[in-house]
């Protein structure tokens, strides 16, 4: 087929997933340093980094104008902290060795990206796709019955990563400009963390060259994201977001020894057949409109 019927949408996503699934590792070096403070400097020295990306992209006049649209700004600044808060708990997650639960959660947030993509956007599912969700529901439920209580961390993970995903996408900013106004927004308490609470742990382990490469594994996947956002229906969006929780429940089980009982593995398994059924659909669409129009 023509490279024209290759969304690139599609590959933002796969990809921006692909480096989500493996970032608990990344994390795991990280661990001298408390959850507070690796969040705090991913968000600063993703702020420089994409300040340098706006200098040479000479988005100055851009950035100026979202600044003087009270309406947008007040959009990222809700998008700004769904992320921030969002990447605290999975940091928190990944350092007191509950990998599998981040999992469970980015495993919950397709559903959520998938109801917000019929309520909010009217977006349409045919009955296979519907099947699938139904037996993702399903398979959810399980999970969280056999874990004996409910799964805060994956239910918080999923919640704040779905609405985050929506407000980006109904908002008429560029990845990169938004994701710049978002890092300035939250790099204030950042500085006055670090100043407060911050430890001497940089300089010993991980290091700085590590700390500073945690800018970059914030920066890349997110820009891809929101760029995806804006070329694919969020619904399907919810079908690639299966990559990062399977990569990480992979890395939980064979690379930390985590758990996987029995009654998990069910729900992981009816979880995959889901997406089979969703993406035989997606694919049976996509060749009937191989042309996905992009957002203006």
């Amino acid at each position: 087929m023509t490279r024209r019927n290759i969304n690139p949408g599609i590959l933002y996503a796969v990809a921006a997933h692909s480096v989500w699934g493996l970032l608990p590792i990344f994390f795991m070096l990280m661990r001298p340093l408390s959850p507070g403070n690796i969040l705090a400097h991913r968000i600063l020295w993703s702020l420089l980094l994409l300040s340098a990306v706006a200098a040479i992209m000479r988005r100055g006049p851009v950035l100026a104008t979202i600044l003087r649209q009270p309406r947008i700004l007040a959009a990222l600044a809700a998008s700004a902290t769904l992320i921030g808060g969002n990447w605290l708990v999975f940091i928190d997650a990944v350092n007191s060795h509950r990998v599998a639960d981040a999992s469970l959660g980015y495993f919950i947030n397709p559903l959520i990206n998938i109801a917000l993509g019929v309520v909010v956007l009217r977006e349409r599912l045919g009955r296979p796709e519907l099947f699938a969700v139904l037996i993702t529901a399903a398979a959810v439920a399980w999970l969280a019955a056999t874990q004996g209580q409910l799964p805060i961390t994956a239910l918080v993970l999923a919640g704040t990563f779905g609405i985050y995903g929506l407000i980006r996408k109904v908002t008429p900013v560029e990845a990169i400009d938004g994701l710049l106004v978002e890092t300035a927004l939250l790099s204030p308490l950042c500085i006055v963390w670090l100043v407060v609470a911050g430890d001497d742990a940089v300089g010993a382990a991980p290091g700085w060259s590590l700390v500073i490469a945690s800018g970059i594994a914030t920066t890349v996947p997110l820009v891809l994201f929101a760029a995806a956002a804006n070329l694919v229906r969020y619904s399907d969006i919810g079908l690639l977001q299966y990559i990062a929780p399977t990569l990480q429940l992979a890395l939980a089980v064979f690379v930390y020894g985590e758990p996987l009982p029995a009654s998990r593995l069910l729900g992981f398994a009816l979880i995959w057949i889901a997406l089979v059924i969703y993406a035989t659909a997606a694919v049976t669409r996509s060749r009937r409109k191989p042309d996905v129009p992009s957002r203006a």
